[in-house]
């Protein structure tokens, strides 16, 4: 239902790599809440052209640039984030502004058309602190790491070892329940239709 004269209830929806959150995310924009996707907009200003683009170059080097698109070359910049901290809160400085600022517009956007539910798609909610005083609630959807891990190596490609190291550059999984004022479990025997009624059960929770 619009809401005319109330802002929009901000949800926060985060989980693990392979965790299946952008899947609840789906779920919940076919209920009719809006969907801000925070690692599409941080592809968005780290491809051809994108707004984050100079920043990068002048801060890496050219070697970080792909050099046919323009684009961040994300698999050198991976390799660099998870073995280097510095680089990552480096890297992480000059992307964050830029996706929260886009997530303003993108939340302002959807409060003007009446939207009642903004659900922010956000990977490292639990990791940082920039999110708490934006959000109304957060959803956190959970399975155990060897589902993480077999999801993704069958959707990506990417080796068991790659796979164990973006896990490892994550928030634990209590870590990311500590945050949670709802949790949806999305483990390997989950089917589609379960995680449909713990989507549904949970956006009911908030008034979708």
């Amino acid at each position: 239902m619009p809401r005319s004269n109330r802002r929009p209830l901000r949800i926060g929806l985060t989980g693990g790599i392979g965790s299946g959150k952008s899947t609840v995310g789906r779920m919940w924009v076919a209920e009719g809440a809006a969907l801000i996707d925070a690692d599409g907009i941080a592809r968005d200003v780290t491809g051809p052209q994108g707004a984050a683009m100079p920043a990068i170059e002048a801060a890496f080097g050219r070697d970080f640039v792909d050099v046919a698109t323009g684009a961040l070359d994300r698999a050198r910049m991976r390799a660099l984030a998870f073995s280097s901290p510095d680089a990552r809160a480096q890297l992480e400085a000059i992307v964050h502004p830029l996706v929260t600022l886009q997530s303003n517009l993108q939340a302002q956007r959807a409060s003007d058309e009446g939207c009642a539910l903004v659900v922010f798609d956000i990977p490292l909610l639990a990791e940082s602190g920039r999110w708490a005083g934006r959000l109304d609630a957060v959803v956190v959807v959970d399975c155990s790491a060897q589902t993480q891990i077999t999801r993704v190596m069958q959707r990506s490609g990417l080796a068991r070892e790659t796979v164990e190291g973006i896990i490892a550059s994550q928030a634990s999984r209590s870590a990311r329940r500590a945050v949670a004022d709802a949790v949806i479990s999305n483990d390997g025997d989950c089917t589609l239709a379960q995680l449909q009624v713990q989507a549904r059960q949970t956006a009911a929770l908030f008034g979708l």
